[in-house]
């Protein structure tokens, strides 16, 4: 029996591929969606009641719809919606990658938002008050004072949190995405081996998973003799 190595290593070389992508697209989630969840945090407990409720009412709608849902509903009907906006004649094609971005941001945004809330009603008032008696505007408290503070007392769960973003991430193929899981199932379909492509993918987000989540369990107990 002979060995097709040059399908083998065209497969490896795919699945690279899809495994950059998905860091990648962690990472650039994870950093925007905690950038955006910071600023919802903020709103969320303005004293503008306005604002306010915008921000609650975002965060709960994102927290209340399966992230597949969102998925779909950016990727099938945005196109339409900018189509009708800009006044075109065929609707304005996004893309899967894309999309995927914007959604997952849009989306992880809502999480960390409420993270970040908690970290931020963590710190004392007393805090606030002596930098704003220090002459700190409420912009320059929360940039220097209060959200270095809250963001590392919630490290360890806005880091469990991007495990569950790189676990989510799987979703990406239903729209034909280029990531880790998309290049799996093309694989096993091509191929005829859905039982062991799907669970060498299982093996691979389970190896992941486990292995930022005893470094995470690490930094909890670095973290918490520090803080003796």
């Amino acid at each position: 029996m002979s060995v097709d190595f040059s399908s083998i290593s065209g497969s490896v070389d795919f699945l690279l591929a899809g495994a950059g992508y998905t860091i990648q697209l962690t990472a650039i989630t994870a950093v925007l969606g905690l950038a955006l969840g910071t600023l919802l945090a903020l709103a969320r407990l303005s004293s503008i009641g306005w604002l306010s409720l915008i921000a609650r009412l975002y965060i709960n709608l994102m927290r209340a719809v399966p992230l597949v849902l969102v998925l779909f509903w950016f990727f099938l009907l945005m196109p339409e919606v900018l189509r009708l906006i800009f006044g075109l004649d065929h609707p304005v094609m996004i893309g899967a990658n894309l999309t995927a971005i914007i959604t997952f941001v849009l989306f992880e945004a809502a999480y960390f938002a409420e993270i970040m809330r908690a970290g931020i009603q963590s710190i004392g008032r007393g805090q606030y008050f002596a930098a704003t008696g220090l002459g700190l505007s409420y912009a320059q408290t929360m940039r220097y004072v209060i959200l270095p503070q809250a963001v590392r007392n919630m490290l360890p769960v806005l880091l469990t949190q991007t495990i569950i973003l790189f676990q989510d991430t799987s979703l990406v193929y239903v729209i034909s995405g280029s990531d880790f899981m998309g290049a799996v199932v093309k694989i096993a379909q091509r191929d005829g081996q859905l039982v062991l492509m799907y669970s060498f993918a299982a093996a691979c987000y389970l190896a992941v998973s486990l292995s930022l989540s005893m470094l995470i369990r690490r930094l909890q107990a670095k973290m918490a003799v520090a803080a003796r």
